[in-house]
């Protein structure tokens, strides 16, 4: 997927809205995929693109939360987060199985089938140029900002 443009994909936003890919266009796309609303680190990782907003915001790149859970929830962690940026509802797996976010892990000895934490950026062309996967949480913001800043 790196270096090719992204087919293009709608989902569900916060807002009332529809996300579509094609929409953004001409501008910088920070896609973060994360397992599950008002979790620990989910609500840090949130936080933490919260803070950097304005940041990305001046590098021309705008910023979108995934996860599979429905609007309403993420309606409540966005207001309760603050979060500036709109967070998209992928029930049913699609467009987590197009960047193949989907993997079996371990949760408390058990395996379960989930959203592994992860991170992509999307040029203005709508071309893949960066990604993370198996994001750990504490300075991952700074590291996809600082990329984002060279592209």
């Amino acid at each position: 997927m790196l270096n090719k443009k992204l087919a293009d994909f709608s989902l569900p936003s916060t807002g009332n809205k529809t996300f579509r890919l094609k929409d953004h266009a001409g501008s910088k796309l920070v896609i973060y995929f994360y397992p599950k609303d008002s979790t620990p680190g989910c609500t840090t990782q949130g936080q933490n693109f919260r803070d950097a907003h304005d940041a990305f915001r001046d590098a021309g790149c705008e910023i979108v939360g995934i996860s599979r859970d429905s609007i309403k929830s993420h309606e409540s962690f966005k207001a309760k987060q603050g979060f500036a940026f709109e967070l998209l509802s992928d029930a049913d797996e699609t467009v987590c199985n197009q960047f193949g976010v989907m993997k079996m892990k371990n949760m408390y000895g058990r395996q379960v089938r989930g959203i592994e934490r992860s991170t992509f950026v999307v040029d203005a062309k709508g071309v893949l140029r960066g990604e993370w996967r198996g994001v750990k949480v504490p300075g991952h913001v700074d590291e996809v900002l600082s990329f984002v800043r060279t592209i």
